[in-house]
């Protein structure tokens, strides 16, 4: 839906009539696995998730996503909540590209230490349908195995794409690759790890269900604590508003 932010009742100022038209919307979803770049962030099991943004006329966005996760990993919190602002601008009516910056918190529960990082991306974007994007993670936490030993710059890159193959059903796929910069030798070395998934999608107005098969390159244990979603099938159920 859309609003107008100015104050019900009161005379349109200058002021309040350059404010944009907002329009806001979100989803809710159940999914089967929690799966992030290749990481299984509930270890295998189902997490509820939500997200509620809003965009301006001008392509400036913002919003909060957040999710259950299992609370006997790392850094043993409840929920990881995502803020983000971004920025989207088209190229014609095919062609757009956008540009963000996201901090995600790891809360509730008692935590031993901080895994909160920021990362900042860009995306290109076609017809809504295939994105390639790059972020880059300035203080992303590092592990060795199940300790966590120091935090190092990452980058990520990541393609994402899904193809109509019938009346609202649709062949999904993506692909990516995370990389930690390192801050020494041996453990401390640079290193990264490669992981995607292929799957359906069904879309009926409101409802979206998804499913897919996942692979994740072993060397992510080495990275993460988490355990990895490789040879893994997870499904997702949301509802858009």
């Amino acid at each position: 839906m859309a609003c107008a932010l100015v104050t019900a009742g009161a005379p349109q100022s200058a002021t309040a009539a350059s404010w944009p038209q907002v329009s806001w919307g979100g989803n809710l979803a159940v999914t089967s696995d929690f799966i992030y770049r290749g990481l299984s962030q509930s270890s295998g099991s189902a997490a509820l998730q939500a997200d509620l943004h809003a965009d301006t006329p001008g392509g400036a966005f913002g919003g909060v996503w957040a999710s259950t996760r299992a609370h006997d990993l790392d850094p043993y919190a409840g929920y990881d909540l995502e803020l983000y602002l971004g920025h989207r601008l088209e190229f014609g009516s095919a062609w757009a590209a956008s540009v963000s910056a996201r901090s995600r918190y790891y809360v509730g529960r008692t935590q031993e230490l901080s895994d909160d990082y920021q990362e900042v991306s860009g995306a290109l974007i076609w017809l809504d349908r295939w994105s390639l994007s790059l972020s880059v993670i300035p203080n992303a936490p590092r592990y060795w195995y199940q300790s966590r030993i120091t935090r190092s710059p990452a980058w990520v890159a990541d393609t994402t794409g899904q193809w109509l193959i019938g009346h609202g059903v649709f062949a999904t796929g993506g692909a990516g690759y995370y990389r930690s910069t390192g801050s020494g030798p041996r453990r401390f070395a640079a290193t990264g790890y490669g992981y995607g998934n292929a799957g359906l999608a069904l879309e009926r107005r409101r409802w979206r269900l998804d499913f897919g098969y996942f692979l994740t390159q072993k060397q992510a244990r080495e990275l993460f604590s988490y355990p990895i979603a490789d040879h893994h099938f997870a499904g997702t159920v949301s509802w858009h508003f």
